[in-house]
């Protein structure tokens, strides 16, 4: 009997050994992963054109971050879908940390206008970091008869929706901030949606666009030119860009608040490890004097935080543009 027994003891304890040896296992491998990560250079998938904020906010901070881990964090554009392309590729990217999605303000939305997108928003991505922030500009064509925010106003409105206002695409950041102020105003407009900020600004200049809603750094010194007319700044602050510039706050809409911010996510499954370290060297991105530097002349500002504070601004932000888009009529797409 005592035969017996020591041999079902035995049998339970490889049995038991070999539970907890198959229970390590994917702790062990993604153990491994971390200690080997990064073994190549890491792709960074940013949902846009060449030539927009989000676009040069990815360049310096994959620049920056790459010298911090040792390898070249390669800035790869791919437009369309409003987004989803892009959003798509890297949420179906194996999750080891070689591949990462650098969007903005757009991820926030994309529930609600692209149900069919093929990714959920919070659980097929591990937030990173946000990175920058930076205030939008109201601007239109120097032909329009609008000197300020409320000869604006008084223009659409006499027109009845008989404008066009030019985005870099539905559920873009200038778009929602377009979406904001027909809201607040009580205005509409017709939304003409690009593939680029620079394509968006030429219809602006040339006349084809009256009003847009975008980046500071490539209205400023059109607007000195005079090829277009800047009215207006989209923060509660003013810009330290363009100082003299009011905001849409002061300019008879309290509350008003829009920007195009950035941040940092990778695929889900992505080692916790390797999520912790990518965040410390998009910190230490965002202190670099010469990131800083370029961000400054870029318009932008550091916008702090790590995975935690990402993932609650982007439950906000969901929160807080969702029934904006749905009051506005704007149809999923």
């Amino acid at each position: 009997m005592r035969c017996f027994l020591n041999g079902v003891s035995r049998m339970r304890r490889r049995h038991l050994f070999a539970l907890g040896a198959a229970l390590a296992a994917p702790a062990v491998a993604s153990h491994a992963l971390a200690q080997a990560w990064p073994s190549r250079s890491i792709r960074t998938v940013v949902p846009f054109g060449a030539g927009g904020i989000i676009d040069v906010v990815a360049r310096i901070i994959a620049e920056a971050m790459g010298r911090d881990l040792g390898v070249t964090m390669v800035v790869e554009n791919m437009p369309g879908g409003g987004t989803t392309i892009g959003g798509r590729a890297v949420a179906r990217a194996a999750p080891d940390g070689h591949t990462l999605l650098l969007t903005g303000a757009s991820q926030a939305v994309v529930p609600a206008l692209y149900p069919d997108a093929g990714y959920d928003i919070f659980t097929d991505f591990v937030p990173v970091a946000p990175l920058g922030d930076q205030p939008f500009v109201l601007a239109v064509n120097p032909g329009l008869p609008a000197q300020d925010v409320p000869s604006l106003i008084a223009w659409l409105k006499q027109r009845g929706g008989d404008a066009n206002f030019a985005t870099t695409g539905v559920g873009a950041a200038s778009h929602l901030a377009g979406e904001l102020l027909k809201t607040m105003a009580g205005v509409d407009f017709t939304v003409v949606p690009y593939r680029g900020t620079p394509q968006a600004v030429t219809d602006l200049v040339a006349g084809r666009a009256d009003l847009m809603i975008d980046s500071q750094t490539l209205l400023a010194p059109m607007g000195a030119e005079g090829r277009v007319r800047l009215l207006a700044v989209t923060t509660p602050r003013r810009s330290a860009m363009l100082p003299a510039l009011p905001t849409l706050a002061e300019s008879g809409f309290p509350g008003f608040a829009a920007s195009s911010w950035q941040a940092l996510y990778a695929p889900r499954g992505t080692p916790q490890s390797v999520v912790q370290r990518l965040a410390a060297a998009a910190e230490a991105a965002r202190r670099d004097s010469g990131v800083q530097r370029r961000f400054t002349e870029a318009g932008v500002e550091p916008f702090p935080g790590g995975p935690a504070e990402l993932a609650a601004f982007l439950r906000a932000e969901n929160a807080r543009w969702t029934p904006i888009l749905r009051a506005a009529g704007v149809k999923p797409g």
